[in-house]
């Protein structure tokens, strides 16, 4: 049962590290995004489309390894380092489909200034990038917070 429990956690970590870590990719499309022609333009945007996919699923790994945490380990779900970082996730999960999919919808409108749309998606993408390191350090200083 214990080497259970810890390939859950080694998979849980790594689903976290693949939640997070190519949102930092997201910084370098953006700034070429500011000088691209439209063809370009609609690559970059296909490339932001995939990461935000990927991130999303790996959430879905993410919540799925953290459930069986809770449920084969020491902790119950009242606990509260586990309540405020389920709370996060659900914000998360609002923001990521707000902040994200609505603005890179608004892409595919030429009359749609695009200057504004990238510093909307820059600071989206700043904004996830809080709200999931928020959530890593829950799990990881498990504070005592009530």
């Amino acid at each position: 049962m214990y080497d259970l429990y810890v390939l859950i956690i080694f998979i849980h970590v790594l689903s976290a590290v693949v939640s997070i870590g190519p949102l930092f990719v997201l910084f370098a499309v953006l700034k070429k995004m500011r000088e691209a022609d439209l063809a370009m333009e609609e690559a970059y945007i296909a490339i932001f489309r995939y990461v935000v996919r990927l991130i999303k699923h790996a959430g879905h790994v993410l919540v799925g390894s953290g459930i069986l945490l809770v449920y084969l380990g020491p902790w119950p779900w009242n606990t509260p380092w586990i309540v405020a970082t389920i709370g996060l996730m659900v914000l998360s999960i609002f923001f990521l489909a707000r902040g994200f999919s609505g603005t890179l919808k608004k892409f595919s409108d030429p009359e749609v200034e695009r200057l504004p749309l990238l510093s909307t998606l820059h600071k989206a993408t700043w904004i996830y990038i809080t709200i999931l390191v928020l959530m890593l350090a829950l799990m990881v200083i498990k504070p005592t917070l009530w």
